[in-house]
């Protein structure tokens, strides 16, 4: 199920179009996704520029066209015997990261349609690094071939190309096999399936400043997404 498709049900079910959400999950992806209704659109922009918390389990020596497990598979490659020797030193470079090449199965506009529209159709698309901030990344499990990590992020952060890019690092290919959004902004799991009155939603989303401005009428609602 798509963020767009959350929205689609939402809307028949508070019989209204005027809802939005505060940053896009991918289809294989599962947590937290904030809803805005009516009035609670008007934090939207608020919203999707929080910080977001994932968790995320990525498997090493097999690339797929999308970098998660919905796509095809692309490439294989070995996975180092000693991979995680180097481990240690890949997750802190990415801890530095700045700029973040985007997958090309994403939305972001190119040359006047999505991304991933072009991919699928067989176009060669050409993104350009986008501005990123690695909050904290850690990692949780290591497998034989797979990892776990618990990260937080900025906005435009794609958990698919940190298991292209720290596979890389690693001497090999991954993918990612799960993610999970646990939290986005001050919203977490914990709040799934409320519906959150407007003034205590902008009280934890606002700037104080902004706050006095946003006072009427609920809601803000936020859900947890399940494949």
């Amino acid at each position: 199920m798509t963020s767009h498709d959350v929205v689609a049900k939402a809307r028949r079910w508070f019989g209204t179009r005027e809802i939005g959400h505060a940053g896009t999950l991918d289809p294989m992806a599962t947590g937290v996704l904030v809803l805005a209704i009516g009035e609670a659109t008007k934090l939207v922009p608020y919203l999707s520029a929080s910080d977001k918390e994932y968790e995320a389990t990525i498997t090493l020596g097999v690339e797929t066209d999308t970098l998660d497990a919905d796509g095809k598979e692309k490439s294989r490659a070995p996975v180092p015997a000693t991979w995680t020797t180097s481990l240690d030193a890949a997750v802190e470079e990415e801890r530095k990261r700045t700029m973040q090449l985007p997958p090309i199965f994403s939305a972001i506009h190119a040359q006047g349609a999505r991304s991933h529209e072009r991919a699928r159709r067989g176009e060669i698309v050409e993104l350009d690094e986008r501005p990123v901030r690695v909050l904290s990344l850690d990692v949780v499990a290591t497998r034989a071939e797979s990892l776990d990590v618990r990260m937080v992020v900025s906005k435009g952060y794609y958990v698919r190309a940190l298991a292209r890019d720290l596979a890389a690092r690693l001497g090999t290919v991954g993918h990612l096999t799960a993610l999970r959004r646990v939290r986005s902004g001050t919203f977490t799991l914990a709040d799934a399936g409320a519906i959150i009155p407007l003034v205590t939603a902008a009280t934890r989303v606002l700037p104080t400043t902004k706050r006095a401005s946003r006072t009427r009428a609920p809601a803000a609602a936020s859900r947890s997404k399940t494949s």
